[in-house]
């Protein structure tokens, strides 16, 4: 068969059942279950299919996934979160776009504590975007690097995406995740940098406005309070992998105990 025929099978197909509100996992395995069935001669091919899946899932390699996804939840819905958020902006002052630089520093943060882009984007989102519109922040300001902090939490480790990747390239996962850090970690440079000279070039975008100072102690101890925690469970993960004292397995089991303390 053609390849265009099979091109239109699969997304034409597709296609038709999100449209029809399917959730996108039972599309996609819905189109290739019948792909499987078609091209592969029915029923052999739905049992390789079958142990393809199994062969997929059941390695050691993905453990740290759930680890960093409970990570995450844990960390969410605990409320730290939120109220590290207050703090970082507390120390941002008066600076340009504080809230987009927020939006940006609170994704990195998040990215690595989770592994996963989408609780970090969506959390951010019911949070800052309101203030931010408030505030008088254009649409592309608010929403736009909220959006960009998203993909940090995929370079940044630890990585749900860069554990699956490794998996799929069946190369070392600590590598990898030592690999990524630093390009997350620039990433993350250039969008706040952006940020500032875009908000200092533009400033309608980010219209300043009057911040109570608060006095140093108190933002001190809610640094240790909130933040301070958080960025042991980071070194606890990170570090214990760059030091090879734990598998990055290890290393996601730990951070998901830590973070119930």
């Amino acid at each position: 068969m053609d390849w265009p025929i099979l091109m239109l099978f699969f997304f034409g197909g597709l296609s038709a059942l999100l449209l029809l509100g399917l959730p996108v996992a039972f599309a996609f395995l819905f189109v290739n279950v019948i792909g499987v069935y078609v091209f592969w001669g029915g029923t052999i091919g739905l049992q390789q299919l079958i142990l393809s899946i199994d062969s997929s899932i059941s390695t050691f390699v993905l453990v740290p996934v759930p680890m960093f996804i409970l990570m995450g939840t844990v960390i969410f819905h605990s409320g730290i979160a939120y109220r590290m958020i207050d703090v970082l902006d507390e120390w941002l002052g008066r600076i340009a776009g504080r809230l987009a630089l927020l939006a940006i520093g609170a994704g990195s943060l998040f990215g690595t504590l989770t592994g996963v882009a989408m609780g970090s984007v969506a959390m951010l989102g019911s949070t800052l975007v309101p203030d931010m519109e408030r505030r008088g922040y254009s649409k592309s300001m608010s929403i736009g690097p909220i959006l960009a902090s998203g993909s940090l939490a995929i370079m940044i480790p630890p990585s749900a995406l860069g554990v699956i990747l490794a998996s799929m390239g069946q190369f070392s996962v600590g590598k990898l995740l030592i690999g990524i850090l630093l390009p997350g970690l620039l990433l993350a440079v250039v969008y706040a940098t952006y940020v500032v000279i875009r908000c200092h070039i533009q400033p309608h975008l980010a219209p300043a406005y009057e911040v109570v100072p608060t006095p140093i102690g108190p933002r001190i101890m809610r640094t240790l309070q909130y933040v301070l925690p958080l960025v042991i469970i980071i070194g606890i993960v990170i570090g214990t992998i760059f030091a090879g004292v734990a598998t990055p397995t290890e290393a996601a089991a730990l951070g998901a105990l830590f973070c119930f303390f």
